[in-house]
């Protein structure tokens, strides 16, 4: 029998067992209470996609309603009756067709959005209704399959547990049988040594009468020695059939063992898991994905259609010209603009004489006339001419506010997780910045000081007609030849030019003075805007021939100040950088070894005129210079050449104008800092050179910059030969203005200066002489004298 510890193990056996299969009971359980809360919420799922895209095909709908009423509002208008053909006319004008676009933007907005709507209700909606229907019918025939899983594993379990069972009885069988034979086994070597014990314990005695005795002790041990032989050997044959049918439940067990394992891990890591994917899952996230991809279809091409529009209202936008319009309009209304024709002379009671008369004695008040008109239009001309200046430069002014690329607000729309985020992006736009009040009062300033020179530029320009006409006629009906051109014509062209009439301009000299004096700190120099009034009074003064900046006064404005040097730069005919050394400077740039490309740059820089090349290096030292007080005035190399860039070098046409002008700010940076290796010193190039204490040094030994050469000598003793030996000698002329030459080949002088004329370069410029050197001469800024003249 077994043992009461063993049979205690046996039962904890079983209860462990029970209970592992308990536990495996309520996975199985929450398995299908897991895979019903999957069902509903994918259920739910789904109808909230469906309730969120009827939502949405409404908000469409309505939004493509509203955008439809409002099309039709400004459509209504253009299709109204009155001045039909007015309007007609008017969509060739590249604003009206930006106008046409953007109605036409707005209804194809519209008709994209019903269609949007459209899709949503009959093509989105239905195939989330399938999706649900087939899941659900799909769950439940995957919840038929997965409980008949678990049933096969629960009777695995239990086939398991019954082979367990009969395995322990078997077991126990076999052990009880054991303990049996064992017992049996000790009674047969007890019994066989009381036999050897009672041998060894008889004396010995006579053969006769001891005989008897022996054999029948014998006879006793050997029938009880046979007893239990019999019983141990019946023992052991119930023994071993009881330990083969042990081993064989054992076998059955453990074959059965690994069977249930199999089909338990089967079950948990293959079984499950294809319930989930092939039948629970069956199709629904394909048809999910089918669902959504129509969404993107749509939006996308919602989109694209959208783009497409845009990109026609793009494309009216970029062909905005108001030129073209101009031309448009009048050509449509030729006849209301063409000029009427002119006014003939009516004769008054049979006068038929048509021509001024130019006989005595009226014909000295005629020349005395033509004379007085000629001196009146000089002085208008020069007049009319600096208010032509200044109002092209508010006008430049005005462009530049107009213009300005302020309409980009990506960043507006560069969301965040928080909303204090967004409203503080939206709060950054242009529109509310605090600054709109100042930039438009500043605007309106400009607007009205440009209308104001506007209107005084057009009446001086339509008196300036009106005395030129009748001075051109009495000129004719004088018939007054240009005899000074015709003497002056005689004079020779081989005389001696010199390359310029004052090394430095006066504006560039002062304004840099200036700013060396007082602004070396000021923060934003050349980069913060100033008044454009002053940069305007400024300017002109100096285009008088005064410089408003002598002296040590400091009650300017230095940012005005910065904006007409840099003005002046930017309004030379040719700029400072010639276009025609463009590409061999930007082929320097491209080198990345600072020093290599200074070399480089100088060699190029090397070719252009002495003049020009003695304003380069003041210029640059001066710049140079600003940009060691780059921690006050936040102005670096890099920062200054971005100011100076465009005004000193302008990109050619048929450029890519950003990459370019980047180029171009990188080389002007290099000079800046390069500036001492590129440029000649004193002793290689003779001329006015930058002080730090921002006044000008002049290295020439001559009295006009420039020391003069054997070549100079020579041109200089032919042209006073070939001036001795001319029929005609110069014209004496008086300056009427103070005057600034602008290029190395216009003279400079004050008003009351006697000037030497030899002949007329142009309609507006004479080749003369003053102070020694030649150059050019404004007609417009002297008085030739009359008796020469005469």
């Amino acid at each position: 029998m077994t043992s009461p510890a063993k049979f205690k193990k046996d039962k904890e056996i079983i209860a462990e067992y029970d209970t592992q299969v308990k536990e495996i009971r309520a996975q199985l359980t929450e398995q299908m209470k897991c895979l019903d809360q999957q069902c509903e919420l994918r259920v739910q799922l789904l109808q909230d996609l469906q309730d969120f895209f009827r939502k949405k095909a409404e908000i469409e709908m309505d939004y493509s309603r509203n955008l439809e009423k409002l099309a039709e509002r400004f459509l209504a208008k253009t299709r109204s009756t009155k001045d039909q053909q007015f309007k007609k006319d008017q969509n060739v004008l590249s604003p009206v067709n930006c106008w046409n676009l953007l109605l036409n933007q707005v209804k194809r907005e519209s008709r994209d959005h019903t269609t949007l709507s459209d899709i949503y209700l009959n093509n989105i909606i239905p195939r989330f209704v399938q999706v649900s229907e087939d899941s659900g019918r799909l769950f439940k025939k995957s919840k038929e399959v997965g409980q008949q899983l678990q049933d096969d594993l629960m009777k695995v379990l239990n086939e398991l547990y019954s082979v367990m069972k009969t395995y322990h009885m078997y077991n126990a069988d076999s052990i009880s049988a054991q303990s049996k034979l064992k017992e049996a086994e000790k009674q047969e070597e007890k019994q066989i040594g009381k036999s050897v014990k009672q041998e060894d314990r008889q004396t010995p005695r006579s053969p006769d009468s001891t005989s008897n005795v022996r054999i029948e002790e014998k006879h006793v041990r050997r029938s009880s020695v046979k007893k239990i032989e019999k019983m141990k050997e019946k023992r052991q044959a119930k023994y071993t059939e009881n330990k083969l049918k042990a081993i064989k439940a054992r076998n059955e067990y453990l074959l059965a063992l690994e069977a249930t394992n199999a089909s338990v891990f089967k079950y948990y890591i293959h079984d499950l898991s294809d319930l989930i994917d092939q039948c629970c899952d069956l199709g629904y996230h394909a048809s999910l994905n089918r669902a959504l991809r129509t969404f993107l279809s749509a939006e996308l091409n919602l989109e694209q259609s959208k783009h497409e529009g845009l990109d026609a209202i793009e494309n009216a936008v970029e062909n905005l010209d108001a030129t073209s319009d101009k031309q448009r309009l009048m050509e449509m209304y030729n006849n209301v603009f063409c000029p009427p024709m002119k006014f003939e002379f009516q004769p008054h009671m049979g006068d038929m004489a048509s021509q001024l008369c130019a006989q005595q004695p009226v014909q000295s008040e005629l020349v005395q006339r033509c004379q007085q008109l000629q001196s009146r239009l000089s002085t208008l001309k020069i007049e009319n001419e600096e208010v032509k200046k200044t109002m092209e430069a508010t006008l430049q002014t005005i462009q530049d506010i107009v213009t300005v690329e302020d309409f980009d607000v990506s960043d507006c729309f560069q969301y965040s997780n928080s909303m204090e985020s967004v409203k503080s992006t939206v709060s950054e736009t242009f529109m509310s910045k605090p600054s709109i009040a100042k930039r438009r009062a500043n605007q309106q300033e400009t607007e009205q000081f440009y209308f104001t020179k506007m209107k005084e530029y057009l009446e001086g320009r339509n008196l300036i007609t009106k005395l030129q006409a009748k001075h051109d006629l009495l000129q004719k009906t004088l018939g007054e030849s240009q005899r000074t051109d015709c003497s002056l014509a005689r004079r020779s062209s081989t005389v001696r030019k010199q390359d310029s009439s004052q090394a430095i301009p006066l504006v560039v000299e002062s304004c840099i003075r200036f700013i060396s004096r007082h602004g070396l700190q000021h923060e934003g120099i050349f980069r913060v805007s100033g008044s454009q009034v002053e940069v305007n009074d400024i300017k002109n003064a100096f285009e008088r021939g005064e410089d408003p900046l002598a002296g040590d006064q400091n009650d300017h404005d230095m940012d005005s100040i910065a904006g007409v040097l840099k003005l002046y730069f930017r309004g030379l005919e040719h700029p400072l950088f010639p276009k025609d050394i463009f590409h061999d400077l930007m082929a320097c740039v491209t080198m990345d070894n600072l020093q290599e490309r200074a070399l480089h740059i100088r060699k190029v820089l090397l070719v252009l005129p002495k003049t020009t090349l003695i304003v380069m290096r003041y210029l640059f030292a001066f710049l140079n210079h600003l940009s060691q007080f780059s921690e006050e005035n936040m102005m670096d190399p890099y920062n200054l050449a971005i100011c100076f860039g465009p005004s000193l070098m302008s990109v050619p046409e048929g450029h890519d104008q950003v990459s370019c002008q980047a180029h171009v700010n990188e080389l002007i940076k290099t000079i800046i800092i390069q500036h001492e290796n590129i440029f000649p010193n004193p002793r290689e190039l003779e001329g006015p050179i930058y002080s730090r204490g921002g006044s000008t040094e002049d290295y020439c030994d001559s009295p006009h910059g420039e020391t003069t050469s054997a070549e100079d000598s020579t041109q200089d003793v032919a042209a006073e030969h070939h001036t001795s030996d001319d029929e005609c000698e110069p014209i004496e002329a008086i300056a009427k203005f103070d005057y600034v030459g602008r290029t190395a080949r216009e003279l400079s002088f004050k008003k009351g200066a006697s000037l030497l004329l030899y002949q007329r370069a142009s309609d507006d410029w004479w080749e003369g002489r003053y102070n020694g050197v030649d150059g050019l001469i404004p007609h417009q800024y002297i008085v030739v004298q009359d008796t020469l003249i005469s």
